[in-house]
């Protein structure tokens, strides 16, 4: 096959977490109460949107598990699989457990794909779960009509290093630990708008694996952490806000920016997960009166293996945040608070 001319992303109609369903939708798929009687080992579910399951063994011993899979948005086979691999693992990172062992999910279009194309994927995906310290010890695979490539990853935890989405206090200070705008890359990527300098900048941030999360998952002035990805930081902050019963604030100047971001989203460069994203929280969600457009496209932008938004106690806040900068995150910003209030996001 000739690599130079075939392109992954021409063969799917999206990539990466834009991929992922609109938050309006997937509220309406799992608005029905559960039938199955609550089970009192199982401390995280569905109730909060949170990042993956939490199952209690015994009193030292959580079991983590969760899924992601996706679309390509970039072209090198190994590229993807590594993207898809970071992302996947991410959920574990943000419960503060430890991965401890990975099952691939692979769908490929027979007959569209050379064989040592999908083995580059496989191939990326196992090297980083090699950076992880895990094994990929088996898998699924099936013929699909748009290539589909993820893991099924399964950590462990400390009951009391658990950290959810929901435990924001009013007071807390906001760190957000990567840079935003992966979505923009992405969409500029697809029209051929993207530099050589940015997709290396793009593939270094969606392939850093948000190891910070174990070490914040043991400071008890951590209160909350959640993953940023397709959502985008108000979808997911808006999650926190609602589980937590609070108002989150962001002060727009504050988030990390991709080097290209802003001028790329003036450019008007902008994924359609972008839109369903505002679609589904505009109520929920308050700006500026005078917020630029490429500002709004960015708050709303689909972050594909993102950062780690933190709450934390503010007087240790900026302690923490050279913490997580210290740890190789050198992005990492404190970007907002937690007030008292309404279940929203506001921007300032």
């Amino acid at each position: 096959m000739d690599m130079e001319r075939f392109r992954l992303t021409h063969l799917a109609h999206g990539g990466g977490c834009g991929c992922k369903l609109a938050p309006s939708v997937l509220q309406q798929l799992l608005s029905e109460p559960s039938a199955v009687t609550p089970y009192r080992e199982l401390l995280v579910g569905t109730e909060t949107a949170d990042d993956a399951a939490v199952w209690q063994l015994d009193q030292s011993t959580c079991i983590i598990a969760t899924t992601d899979f996706f679309m390509p948005m970039v072209d090198d086979p190994c590229d993807f699989g590594r993207i898809a691999a970071t992302n996947a693992i991410s959920d574990v990172y943000a419960m503060g457990g430890r991965p401890i062992m990975a099952l691939a999910i692979l769908g490929m279009p027979l007959g569209k794909i050379a064989p040592e194309v999908v083995r580059e994927i496989l191939k990326g995906g196992a090297s980083i779960c090699g950076e992880a310290g895990i094994p990929v010890a088996g898998g699924h695979s099936i013929d699909c009509p748009e290539p589909v490539y993820g893991l099924v990853v399964i950590g462990t935890g400390h009951p009391d290093e658990i950290k959810r989405n929901s435990g924001a206090r009013a007071g807390d200070a906001l760190i957000l630990t990567k840079a935003l705008g992966v979505g923009i890359y992405s969409a500029a990527f697809k029209k051929d708008a993207l530099s050589k300098g940015a997709y290396d900048e793009m593939i270094a941030s969606v392939t850093l694996l948000n190891k910070v999360g174990m070490s914040l998952a043991r400071d008890s002035d951590v209160h909350a952490i959640t993953d940023v990805t397709g959502f985008g930081i108000l979808g997911h902050g808006l999650e926190m806000a609602r589980g937590s019963g609070l108002t989150l604030r962001f002060a727009f100047d504050a988030l990390p920016l991709l080097h290209d971001a802003r001028a790329l989203a003036e450019s008007g460069f902008v994924t359609g997960a972008s839109n369903r994203n505002w679609t589904s929280h505009a109520d929920s969600i308050r700006l500026p009166d005078d917020l630029a457009l490429w500002k709004k496209n960015l708050l709303t932008d689909p972050q594909t293996s993102g950062g780690l938004l933190v709450s934390c106690a503010p007087e240790r806040a900026n302690d923490i945040l050279q913490s997580i900068r210290d740890e190789g995150y050198p992005a990492a910003q404190i970007i907002g608070a937690v007030e008292s209030g309404a279940s929203v996001v506001e921007v300032q």
